[in-house]
């Protein structure tokens, strides 16, 4: 894997985000040459905290400029494209879905415009789509299966779903491009600056010592993968698409742990890891009368058609994973918070 990746040149979109910062340390070690686009220099970020930035090709710019993709397209002449940017937040898609149609739908139809205008030197674009583009499914149809139907009503998922589809359009034989789509369950690790998400908000509470506030009746069903174990995937998967582009262009891959807990049950084990038991009883008594709003009760994801292609399995069960995050976040929450 390592031998392959040396001086490949590679974008990726969304690089001074959690996970493009992790797969970006990866590619840096395995001796990738990395270009990475961003919309402003934020460095309460993974990439500015463990000083990566100092090691890639930062471009600034906004991902719905096809002119300023095509430009990078060209003078870096990139190989492979890992395309990661998104607004994520699922509350600022609710407030205000213009922003996250503009970055998570428009962002993403630039970008294959500007890839097929220069089509030639690009051998593998793998997109990041998301559990949530599938929508409301019941619990008995978990979990989510690759064919489903995309089902997607709130701002966030629809945005993934219409960039999913978007990106599918241009693997067809009408176009040919090699492209992948990734579903995977919920990411959490090191360098996960959002802390708007489940876990960044409560090993936040326990570092800092503050009071955690649920905000939903903790009973949804989710799925948490780490970091590192995507990281592998995304570059499983490119590597395969490079060299086989026949063999899996245009396939859906989605990946989680099939091990889904309930929210209340994730952040139990979270401060159970911490010994702060006690401080869980009181943020259990929160849950109650509480309703979730514009989240949808069962998510979850196996890794069948992974394993069938690649090999590949998650690593990291839950408890080791959160270890190795609150290890990294008690000696970096300072620079990205």
């Amino acid at each position: 894997m390592k031998n392959f990746w040396n001086n490949k040149k590679i974008l990726i979109t969304g690089i001074n985000g959690f996970i493009g910062g992790n797969l970006c340390k990866k590619l840096i070690s395995y001796g990738a040459s990395v270009t990475g686009l961003i919309r402003n220099k934020n460095q309460k970020t993974l990439l500015f905290a463990e000083k990566l930035d100092k090691k890639v090709n930062l471009i600034q710019g906004n991902l719905e400029n096809k002119n300023t993709l095509k430009r990078i397209l060209l003078e870096q002449n990139i190989e492979i494209c890992f395309h990661l940017a998104a607004q994520v937040e699922v509350g600022i898609a609710e407030k205000d879905p213009f922003v996250t149609w503009e970055t998570n739908v428009r962002g993403t139809y630039s970008l294959m415009e500007a890839i097929r205008e220069q089509r030639k030197k690009i051998k593998a674009i793998v997109i990041a789509s998301s559990d949530k583009a599938y929508g409301d499914y019941p619990k008995n149809k978990m979990p989510y299966k690759e064919d489903y139907e995309l089902k997607a009503k709130f701002p966030y998922d629809v945005s993934k779903a219409c960039a999913d589809m978007i990106a599918r359009s241009y693997a067809s034989e009408l176009y040919n491009l090699p492209v992948v789509i990734t579903r995977f369950a919920n990411i959490y690790g090191p360098g996960q600056a959002n802390f708007s998400a489940l876990i960044p908000d409560c090993l936040k509470s326990i570092i800092k010592k503050q009071k955690f506030m649920p905000r939903g009746n903790g009973n949804s069903v989710r799925d948490f993968i780490y970091v590192d174990d995507v990281v592998e995937l995304y570059l499983l998967i490119a590597k395969n698409l490079f060299v086989y582009p026949n063999k899996i262009k245009g396939e859906v891959f989605n990946a989680g742990t099939l091990k889904p807990l309930k929210v209340k049950d994730i952040i139990k084990k979270i401060f159970a890891n911490e010994n702060k038991l006690n401080q869980f009883k009181k943020i259990e008594k929160l849950f109650k009368n509480k309703k979730t709003s514009g989240e949808l009760n069962y998510q979850y994801m196996d890794y069948k058609k992974v394993y069938k292609f690649f090999k590949w399995r998650p690593k990291t069960d839950f408890n080791s994973g959160i270890s190795k995050t609150i290890a990294w976040y008690r000696k970096n929450i300072s620079k990205i918070l």
